[in-house]
């Protein structure tokens, strides 16, 4: 059976970005992934770049899924993002809380996923496929396990389709997260979310903000490489492989590669999947 591939980007910050993008996203074109996914920033901060990437990955013909978040938002501002989406033939929206920009008090109408899932559906019905996100370790401002799960099912229970976890490094953690979330009665497809390792120091850097756990034999071992960059990649593709491999043998639905904007790591991955 072929294994549903996924691919995510974040929006380019100038047209040299832009550029690049294109060409890293030609290469990943060539594993064919069943759509790109580009992220958007606190608060809509990256709208515009969002957009703009969602509309050049439609025009090469693949399908796109905008991230949208719904946190400070209007609910005639969210009408009208729905209106632009179903007008350029978006088909698929990651729905998320988001994170509220600094210095902004006000949650808006729409506060948590759940509210923006139901919204969706409300005002377009079917027409959207529907991603939610999941977190095997655990939301970060979670007030326990029991909650995060919860506030899982909610988001299920409006009308998500499908779920993209948090990337992780231990696959029983993603297990033990899916047998909870089947015994609450969730039945969606819930997608493993993967993280190439290309730097050690900047992978520990966002691990640390997000919540994701590096376990302790791994980020000894990468330290123990100091600076050697070469070692530091070869073992990452060897540790994001065989996770990978063991996820896909113990039934996870497909794999969604945060690929940072380079199609290097997910590429090399992706063809010792398939070998």
């Amino acid at each position: 059976m072929q294994t549903e591939l996924s691919i995510e980007f974040f929006p380019p910050q100038t047209p040299e970005g832009a550029a690049k993008l294109q060409a890293e996203r030609a290469r990943l074109a060539e594993l064919k992934p069943t759509f790109f996914s580009v992220t958007y920033g606190a608060g809509g901060s990256t709208q515009a770049r969002t957009f703009a990437t969602v509309k050049e990955i439609a025009a090469e013909g693949h399908q796109a899924a905008p991230h949208l978040s719904c946190i400070g938002s209007t609910k005639a501002g969210m009408r009208d993002i729905l209106a632009y989406f179903k007008a350029e033939g978006i088909r698929r929206i990651v729905a998320l809380r988001g994170d509220l920009p600094s210095g902004m008090a006000d949650p808006g109408e729409l506060r948590y996923a759940n509210e923006l899932v139901e919204f969706i559906r409300a005002e377009t019905g079917d027409w959207f496929h529907l991603e939610v996100a999941a977190y095997p370790e655990w939301h970060p401002q979670a007030r326990s396990p029991r909650d995060d799960l919860q506030n899982f099912a909610r988001k299920v229970q409006a009308g998500a389709d499908s779920a993209i976890t948090q990337y992780f490094y231990n696959a029983d953690a993603y297990f033990h997260f899916v047998d909870e979330a089947r015994a609450l009665g969730v039945e969606i497809p819930i997608v493993p979310g993967i993280m190439p390792i290309g730097s050690f120091s900047k992978l520990a850097r966002f691990s640390d903000a997000c919540g994701a756990d590096i376990p302790r034999w791994m980020r000894k071992k990468f330290e123990s490489y100091g600076d050697d960059a070469d070692s530091i990649r070869a073992f990452g593709l060897d540790v994001v492989t065989e996770l990978c491999q063991r996820l896909l043998a113990g039934g996870a639905p497909g794999l969604h590669f945060y690929s940072m904007n380079q199609a290097g790591l997910t590429t090399e991955i992706w063809r010792r999947l398939q070998g």
